[in-house]
Parts: C-alpha cells; structure tokens; sequence
C-alpha cells in the first residue's frame, strides 16, 4: 500500500478511514493527487471517478442517502470547488452527510496570476455546517517554503512548527467528520499542498487516529402531557408529511393515527408513508375547494386546529398557500434538527426523531369523536371515482402516460424522481406502497437528478427507476458518463418538448418569447444520448405503444434501458387543469 508523502494528505486519509467513510468520489485533477493517491491505494475504500464535478456531487449525494455511510468529494483546485455547489446546497436542505475536500494551492500562490487559483477558503460557508481551512505543512517542500514564502518558517525548527501543524489539522478534521455525521450535513475541508505532489511512500508519518468513531445525535425529551391534553381536546387535527426515508415511523404508530376520526393524515409521494384512511393527492382535495362558490366555507371546515408537521420539504404549493391563508391555531414540527416556520405559525418545534416522539405521545392521546376525517374521507372516494372517469376521457397527455407508467411500476424497487413537473404529477397517483421514493427536494432545483439516481442505484438493494422530465434530463446527461451505471437502471423520461411546467403556471402565454425564454422549447433526439451513454433506447407516441413497450421494460436486461415518452406540448397544461375542473 502506498501514502502520499504529504503529511496533511495522510491525516485526511487515516481520519476519513477511522470514522469508516468508505464512498470516495474523486474528479481527476493534479493538485488533488496526494489524496486521490491516498484514497486509490487502501483497498478499505470504494473509490468512484466522476470528471464533471457537479455531476461527482449528486452522486455522493445518492451514495450517501441508500447507504447511510455518508460519502467524500474529492477535487482539483480552482473552479472545480465551484461546481460543487447545488449538490452541496442539496445535501445541506436534505439533511444528507457529505464531506467536501478540495485541494488548494498554497497561499502564496493566490492571486499571482496562475491559471485555475481562486480564492477557496470558506466558498461553501452558507451552505455547509463546518469548514476550515487545513494548514499546509512546512515539513513537505521545505526549500520551497524557505524561497518563495520564507515567513511561514518560524524560529521554532521545523519540527516543532510541523507538530502544532499537525494539532490543528487533526482536530478540524476530526470535528469537520464529527458535524458531518452527528448533524447529517455537508461539511468543507480545504488542503493547500506544495508540489512535489506525486512521491509516495510505504508508512504514514503521521499517527493513525484510535477509530472507529460513534456518531451520538442527542435527543431533547420534553414533558408531553400538556401537549396531549390539548391534542385530545380538538376536533380538528391534521398531520403533514414531507419528504421521508421508507420505513423512518412504524406501521403500528401510522395506523393509531389512522384510526383517530378527528385527525387526517395528509402525505405525499416522497413521504413514503401508505395507510387506506391517508389523503396522498393533495392537491385533489384543494384545488376543488379553490374553484369552488363555498371557497371560503369548505377551507374553514378544512382548517385544522392543530397541524402537526414532520419529514422534509413539501411539494404541493396548494396546501402551502391555504395554511398560510387559513392558519391553525397551533403548529408543531418534530426533527431533531430544524423546524422551517413555513405557515408562518410555527409554535414549538420538539428535536426528536418523528419515530421517538410518536412512541411517546401517542399511548398519551384518545381518540375524539369527530366528523373531520370521515368528511374528508367521502370527498377522497369521490375524486377518485372521478379521476378514473377522466382518465378513460382524455387524449394521450403527460397526464394519461403518468398513469400508465405508475400502473405498471415494480414493487419492490427504488424510484428517483425528478423535480417540476415530474415530482407534481406523481402526487396525482398512487404507488404500491413497497415502492421507496426519492426525490431532491432540498432546493427542488432540476440539475442532479439523473447524477443522484445513477449514484443511488450503485448501493441500492434493489432496481432504481427514474422518472424525469426533457429538460431535467438533458440538463443532466453528464449524470450517465461514467462506468456505474447497473443493467437493472431504468430512465423514463416525459418528453413534451420543453419546460412543461411554466403552462401550468400564471402567466403562460403562447408568444415567441414565452416559448424561448420560459418553455425552452427543444426538439432533441435522445437516441442519439442513449447510443453515446450505451443505453436501449424505446420511444413511446401514444397509449398502444407506451403499454406495449412497459409490458417488458422493467425486466433482466444486459444495458441499463431509458424509455421516452413524447406527448403533446401545448395540449398538456390543458388536460392537467381541466382535471381539476372536472373532479370539482
């Protein structure tokens, strides 16, 4: 085995190795050679090489969320740090572990005028929970140090100077990779190296830290009797589900709120949560009441007197806009993190894991009797009749294929979904509930996706599809340059000519520069990506195909197969609003 003769290279290594970090993503570069040296040469390590970096950080990222092990970044110096971050900025808003190390030039050689030297230290500070800035050892390149920066070397010997050197990078390590874990974020060490950069050596010169490492994420408990109290006074109660990991609350504890006829459950594809007595359309129920004469009467018989919140960000702007509009009088949030006043009534924030404070809430509440959820209830039976009577009414759309796709989806698999348009239809239908769904919903940018599904679907137990739209797609596609992708991989892209979605918001109108600058119209060949990438490529046009084509897609295969779907551009928007017309 080999190690980098640079000291601050070493220590990185040993730490990242004592804390049990075995997902590596390295982006090729020179001056990060002593680590990616490091990291390649112990076979402890699974070592990924990305070359567009911010490609290289959505798949950490989904590295990160199947194994839990978190995951390193690796680049150059220069402007590849700055492509890091709306994959970092992602993991900092989902809550996922990633440990950003960049190599950096010494500070002498900043703004000198050299070719890719910017200025590092603190790049990603708004948007990761720790970040240092490594000191560069004055034992690598001493006769360098002594000429151009003389300065550094102070009269304590070399020795003695490299020793403290030493303290101060082991403990920033040690605490960047502590915040990492124990917080469940993004944190950012930047290491200046001097050349040489590519000697080697059989032994480390520094000492290995005494790992592994625990990680403990304090719970706060707090005395929950009052909080009951007022729970199993209300009549009207309702709980709010983001974007969760399947399997994060237990089955008994969902159905104890299931059975409460005071509490509705309202949830979302990306929560992962499945019960009969659940509302997972949202926006099935609110859209109806927007459009509605009673608007005003049926939001009131809606509002909740107590909201309880929990799980990550929430998709459908409807129920946004109606809780801020008609707020409940209490609004509690469960994480043991953060709590977003997103209704803008937040009340108390309990920092506990949603799984714990159930466990102990619930055996303290009864249920009330109360004509909420049942009310609620018959409108769901109603709009699911009459969505099955819409389907069997329109043309083919993104609406009708969406169905299809959803018809015909595994059980059992790993979903990845993209964000705008893709993310909303999906809420629109019900998956089986063994299907576990991801989605980047921490910024809800349409970059990464395809890059997080790829590195998601390498530690996935079982198949990963992907659902994405154009855009989201061919904003991405660099997500498929490498030599991760599983046979069993599967990509399902809405191909409706443009961004979709800006129909569907106020606004649209059907002008030249609308279509430019909004829609971004685009009429592409994604074979053409397929055959460069080594994927099958299928194109569905209409209904027959599509069916045909999913009757054998998601079988064995021997290279990962992507299937296009192309639907009417400007006849889209159209069925998905009149959907809501029609089930009002």
């Amino acid at each position: 085995m080999k190690y980098s003769s640079i000291p601050l290279a070493q220590t990185v290594v040993l730490y990242c190795k004592a804390w049990g970090i075995r997902n590596i993503v390295i982006s090729p570069g020179s001056r990060n050679a002593p680590l990616t040296i490091g990291f390649t040469e112990d076979p402890f390590f699974k070592c990924f090489s990305i070359v567009d970096e911010r490609s290289a950080a959505f798949f950490a990222m989904g590295l990160s969320q199947q194994s839990k092990e978190g995951a390193v970044l690796v680049c150059t110096s220069g402007s590849a740090l700055l492509n890091y971050y709306p994959g970092v900025a992602e993991a900092f808003y989902s809550d996922i572990p990633m440990v950003v190390i960049s190599a950096d030039r010494p500070g002498y050689k900043i703004d000198i005028g050299d070719g890719q030297t910017i200025r590092q230290p603190k790049v990603l500070e708004s948007h990761v929970n720790y970040s240092a800035v490594l000191k560069q050892d004055v034992a690598h390149a001493t006769t360098t140090i002594e000429k151009l920066q003389p300065s550094m070397i102070t009269g304590a010997g070399i020795k003695r100077q490299q020793e403290g050197i030493q303290r101060y990078n082991e403990e920033c390590i040690q605490e960047a990779l502590r915040i990492a874990f124990n917080e469940q974020a993004p944190v950012h060490l930047n290491c200046p190296f001097e050349e040489p950069l590519y000697q080697t050596q059989a032994s480390p010169d520094v000492w290995e830290p005494s790992g592994p490492f625990s990680v403990y994420r304090p719970q706060v408990p707090e005395e929950l009797q009052a909080y009951a109290d007022q729970w199993n006074s209300s009549a009207k109660k309702m709980v709010l589900v983001g974007s969760l990991s399947a399997g994060a609350v237990s089955q008994l504890l969902l159905d104890k709120l299931a059975e409460d006829p005071s509490v509705i459950v309202l949830t979302e594809t990306t929560s992962n949560l499945s019960h009969p007595n659940f509302f997972p359309s949202i926006d099935s129920i609110v859209a109806p009441i927007e459009k509605s004469e009673r608007k005003d009467e049926l939001f009131r018989q809606l509002q909740p007197d107590i909201l309880l919140t929990f799980g990550g960000m929430i998709v459908s702007k409807k129920i946004k806009a109606f809780l801020r509009e008609y707020r409940p009088q209490h609004h509690w949030h469960l994480d043991q993190k953060k709590a977003y006043d997103t209704f803008f009534c937040l009340e108390h924030h309990f920092k506990q894991d949603p799984a714990d404070f159930l466990r102990s809430f619930l055996p303290k509440t009864k249920k009330t009797e109360s004509g909420y959820q049942p009310y609620w209830a018959a409108v769901k039976r109603r709009y699911e009749e009459k969505r099955q009577d819409y389907l069997s009414q329109i043309p083919f759309s993104d609406f009708k294929a969406f169905h299809s796709v959803v018809r015909n989806i595994p059980t059992n698999i790993s979903l990845q979904l993209a964000n705008s348009s893709t993310v909303r239809y999906s809420q629109l239908f019900d998956l089986p509930p063994s299907v576990r769904v991801y989605c980047n919903r921490g910024t809800s940018g349409i970059e990464g996706s395809t890059s997080t599904a790829v590195g998601a679907a390498f530690n996935a137990d079982t198949p990963t599809v992907l659902i994405t739209g154009d855009l989201s797609f061919l904003y991405d596609t660099n997500g498929l340059w490498n030599n991760y992708l599983r046979s069993d991989f599967r990509i399902i892209v809405m191909n409706n000519g443009g961004g979709g979605i800006f129909r569907i918001l106020p606004g649209a109108e059907e002008t030249r520069n609308f279509k430019t600058y909004f829609e971004t119209t685009q009429e592409l060949n994604l074979e053409h990506s397929c055959e460069m990438y080594g994927l099958q490529h299928d194109r569905a046009t209409n209904e027959s195909e599509l069916d045909s084509l999913l009757q054998d897609f998601f079988t064995i295969s021997e290279k990962p197969r992507l299937l296009e779907i192309c639907t009417p551009r400007t006849l889209n928007n159209k069925i998905l609003l009149a959907y809501f017309d029609f089930i009002s």
